[in-house]
């Protein structure tokens, strides 16, 4: 179970990574012309920044539909095409036979007494149950063979076939149960919006937590997304209405502080807590996240390169995103992301009607960064933590460092270390991590694993290896497949 939903976690990146488009364009044409927004006057560059912010918001309207292709490629045995039409097949059958026009036929009443949780059935998590759905049937069926006379349906040909009558099925299922769903999702939303700030940060707390898991992503839904009706994300960004000068944006504005000063602060912390002979390995591994966190406010990499190796030190790290997100909420600032909480988004939102006092995330990030800085460093040498470069057994004089893009050299590597390509059964990768279905666990060698430059190595289970590699972790994972 923890494996499909460690997948799932991962294919939900796919079309996440849609959003920085979107959010430069909506952030240009808002930099262009707040007006837009806000309703007043028109400016002279109204035209050109009207297109922008539609261009992009035509991305963030749509995610649920990005979500069911991306998720029915990322959910895929081979990562294949196919996948994606059967999830927006799913999709259109499921948005169709549950729309508030069908139910209200199928009971025979009017649409005015339809149950208002289908009014809201096109969102996320249809989106992500189709993907799923699509890619459930491309795996069990994408080499079927039929009799000679409906031998052009065979194969992946008959997929949308199949997952048609899937869908068909799933539809007459949530005709019954989603409603409850989806009250079960409102109301949890509802908790956490009715506890204020408090609730803001048990929201980015879990967040944090639920990272090495890959599963952020789904609570994200409930808060960034339409899913349970709060729309941050779409409410900030104005591509739909309900938006409240200084309530939307308050699930998103406490991580500005944490992503472009607190975990840099860590990351500064580790490194001069690092064995002397150590600090240029750590060095290494801790600056490229560092930056990754601060300009983009992709994290992973820099958290899972102590997640595994100082849990406790990760879990102080959840609890002050908590704060910095409970914290903000009480402040008189609101600032927004369409991607994440990094320097990109951060400078973007500035002319965002729905911002207020963006430039207080610098005074509240340096303080944040302040307290990384100095708890991290004494945790660390408190408990003699085994942050990056304090391990007992690395060995220096054999890393291959990712900065030279040498992937083939580590792939080589990685691939030797997880017991060679006759040990492995399958091969993916998300946003920072290479994950490895094996067949004999007692063939893995994470010392050769580690040796690669890698950040960490995860083992799940006795079948399932994880190895941390960063944002280029694509660039290897190709490398290795054609090793394969």
């Amino acid at each position: 179970m923890m494996k499909h939903l460690q997948r799932l976690g991962k294919s939900l990146m796919l079309p996440v990574a849609c959003l920085p488009a979107a959010s430069l364009l909506m952030g240009i044409g808002y930099w262009l012309d707040p007006a837009i927004m806000q309703g007043g006057d028109p400016g002279s560059l109204h035209a050109i920044a009207s297109f922008l912010v539609k261009a992009g918001g035509a991305l963030i309207d749509n995610m649920a539909i990005l979500f069911a292709i991306g998720v029915g490629v990322g959910m895929s045995d081979d990562n294949d095409g196919t996948a994606g039409l059967a999830g927006l097949v799913s999709w259109l059958m499921m948005i169709t036979l549950l729309a508030p026009g069908t139910v209200a036929a199928l009971k025979g009443i009017d649409v005015g007494l339809v149950d208002p949780a289908f009014g809201k059935i096109q969102n996320a998590f249809i989106g992500i149950l189709a993907g799923i759905i699509g890619a459930g049937c491309y795996n069990k069926f994408k080499y079927t063979k039929l009799p000679d006379a409906l031998s052009f349906f065979s194969g992946k040909r008959s997929v949308a076939i199949v997952t048609a009558i899937a869908s068909l099925l799933s539809s007459l299922i949530l005709f019954f149960i989603w409603p409850i769903i989806y009250g079960g999702l409102v109301g949890f939303g509802k908790m956490i919006m009715d506890s204020g700030a408090i609730g803001a940060g048990i929201y980015a707390t879990f967040n944090r937590l639920l990272i090495p898991f890959g599963l952020h992503h789904a609570l994200n839904s409930v808060f960034w997304f339409d899913i349970a009706g709060i729309n941050d994300i779409g409410k900030y960004l104005g591509t739909i209405e309900g938006g409240i000068r200084g309530v939307t944006g308050m699930y998103q504005t406490g991580f500005f502080p944490v992503m472009m000063f607190g975990l840099p602060a860590g990351a500064l912390a580790m490194y001069h807590t690092a064995k002397d002979k150590n600090k240029k390995i750590a060095a290494g591994v801790l600056l490229g996240g560092a930056l990754s966190a601060f300009f983009t406010g992709v994290t992973e990499p820099l958290e899972f390169a102590f997640m595994f190796l100082a849990p406790g030190l990760y879990v102080v790290h959840a609890l002050f995103t908590g704060i910095s997100v409970a914290i903000s909420v009480i402040l008189p600032t609101r600032c927004g992301f369409a991607f994440s909480a990094g320097f990109v988004d951060w400078i973007l939102s500035f002319r965002n009607p729905m911002a207020v006092n963006p430039w207080m995330i610098i005074p509240v990030g340096i303080v944040v960064g302040v307290v990384y800085y100095f708890v991290f460093r004494f945790v660390i040498t408190k408990f003699n933590l085994k942050t990056p470069g304090r391990e007992d057994d690395i060995e220096t004089e054999t890393k291959v460092t990712l900065s030279n893009d040498n992937f083939t050299e580590v792939a080589a590597i990685v691939l030797e270390g997880v017991g060679g390509k006759e040990n492995v059964t399958n091969l993916d990768n998300c946003v920072t991590r290479l994950r490895f279905e094996i067949k004999d666990y007692t063939k893995v060698n994470e010392k050769k694993i580690k040796s690669a430059g890698v950040a960490g190595v995860i083992r799940p289970s006795k079948t399932s290896v994880q190895v941390i590699i960063g944002t280029k972790v694509e660039f290897v994972a190709n490398e290795i497949k054609k090793m394969l």
